[in-house]
């Protein structure tokens, strides 16, 4: 782990390369891990957990749960590097292999192009794509309110994600490529794993599990 802002900057530089967003990823995964993070009041202490479920009956298949401290500070644009010691080892504690990967968070949505989908990609070497409840970075427009809509997220005039519509009239989310997936495919990921709420229910899943941990 990088021990000051400069570190932390250079290890993304040096991982950017080796991000394919060109995928295509898998079609149709058989095994489908959700990772989110929660934290206690005092803002230090996480709770990281790792969901496995059967993407075709949405069934929990496997969990796993690592608890700590945040591994680095609070920077804007490197804060992956709190979470990425503790999702590891929640990973690592796995019986069941996830084919791909869907991150609380972003890929490329990302002001350095590396967000923690992007991050957990390369390190892993698993398919993984980010999906997140607010806009990190770009302007975008409003979809049309059925589910399956789409606008694209743009930062500059490059494409960094889609906004996308999981449910009718309910607020979209904000997905992007994190490794080895394409942009159309990781759009249709979400939207399998989220056929009654706003968010994948991988996300809910780990969201339920490192919440309870703490």
């Amino acid at each position: 782990m990088p021990a000051t802002i400069a570190e932390a900057e250079a290890v993304q530089d040096e991982l950017r390369p080796l991000v394919d967003l060109v995928g295509p990823g898998p079609a149709e995964p058989r095994t489908v891990a959700g990772l989110d993070v929660a934290y206690a009041e005092d803002g230090d202490r996480l709770a990281a957990a790792v969901t496995v479920l059967d993407p075709g009956t949405l069934t929990v298949l496997d969990t796993a749960v690592a608890t700590g401290r945040a591994a680095f500070d609070y920077v804007p644009g490197l804060f992956a590097f709190r979470e990425l010691p503790a999702l590891l080892a929640a990973l690592a504690r796995l019986t069941v292999e996830p084919e791909l990967l869907v991150c609380d968070g972003h890929g490329l949505a990302h002001p350095r192009r590396f967000g923690l989908a992007c991050h957990l990609g390369v390190l892993t070497g698993r398919p993984a794509i980010g999906v997140g409840k607010t806009p990190l970075v770009g302007r975008w427009t409003e979809p049309e309110h059925r589910r399956g809509s789409w606008t694209p997220l743009l930062d500059g005039t490059e494409q960094v994600g889609r906004v996308l519509r999981t449910q009718d009239g309910v607020k979209p989310v904000f997905v992007s490529v994190g490794h080895r997936m394409d942009l159309e495919n990781a759009c249709a990921q979400v939207l399998r794993l989220a056929p009654r709420y706003r968010l994948p229910e991988t996300t809910r899943q780990a969201d339920r599990l490192c919440r309870a941990e703490l």
